[in-house]
């Protein structure tokens, strides 16, 4: 199985996706989606930006490439009534299925950045949207201090060493090289703007039991826990991530857990 595949598929991300719906409604409505635009969603997830891109009126498609999200999209989609939005599995590398110029907004919320290739995935963004048309991109930042980048972070030094070759999705997140992954797909310096804006996730309950979501259903940090406990440091780990939950957590309640978190907004005008 292709491992970013296998990464994806693994537990289940829409229970963390939870936490992150309220904040992807807000990042869709600053987009100024009107009825009839066509949207394609990559990495998409269970529909958190595309569920409201629909209701908007776009004609949103949904790619992943976790089988068991495009499920999940499909489903969450049809209990909405969107007949305006499906899901399909796809790779954000290699999207050959789609026509060149197909979509007027390409939207990639934490999605393409996990996906090996970062220039392929760069040219094939700009390949299927069409001329005067957006791509729209949020990534974590490196060495953030805010959650994800420091989920990643802790969870990076319980896990082997990447293999060779491979290029961190984290890099998505340092603007010199989105500004030349999309010079690369033929996109001029001046048509690429970046600002920072804040994602909240927002969990029913205490930072202890998120860290508990994050342990049993991201990738990731499944990945971190499975290494740790093999190297009897999965105690170890645990504290640390409660320690940042703790201490980034913003909810003036004990059972409530609202943690922001800062990315990198990048949007793409061709």
């Amino acid at each position: 199985m292709n491992p970013n595949q296998a990464l994806w598929e693994k537990g289940d991300f829409t229970r963390i996706a939870q936490s992150m719906r309220a904040s992807g409604e807000a990042l869709v409505h600053r987009l100024g989606i009107t009825k009839g635009l066509k949207v394609l969603d990559l990495g998409c997830g269970d529909g958190t930006t595309a569920l409201p891109a629909a209701k908007f009126g776009a004609d949103v498609l949904g790619v992943d490439i976790a089988r068991n999200l495009v499920e999940a999209g499909n489903r969450r989609a049809k209990e909405h009534g969107l007949t305006n939005c499906t899901f399909q599995e796809g790779d954000a590398s290699n999207l050959h299925p789609l026509p060149d110029q197909t979509f007027d907004l390409v939207v990639s919320i934490f999605g393409a950045m996990f996906a090996p290739q970062p220039f392929q995935v760069a040219k094939e963004k700009v390949r299927v949207t069409r001329p005067g048309g957006r791509i729209v991109m949020g990534n974590w930042i490196p060495n953030d201090p805010t959650l994800v980048a420091q989920i990643l972070k802790i969870s990076s030094n319980y896990t082997p060493p990447p293999p060779e070759g491979f290029v961190s999705p984290m890099t998505w997140g340092i603007e010199k090289n989105v500004i030349e992954r999309f010079a690369g797909a033929g996109v001029p310096e001046a048509n690429v703007a970046f600002r920072r804006e804040t994602f909240t996730f927002d969990f029913p309950g205490a930072p202890a039991e998120f860290v508990e979501e994050f342990r049993k259903y991201y990738g990731p940090t499944m990945n971190a826990f499975e290494a740790a406990e093999k190297n009897g440091r999965a105690a170890e780990l645990k504290k640390e991530l409660e320690d940042l939950f703790h201490s980034q957590n913003q909810s003036p309640r004990k059972d409530a857990t609202s943690i922001p978190a800062t990315f990198l907004l990048v949007t793409v005008v061709l």
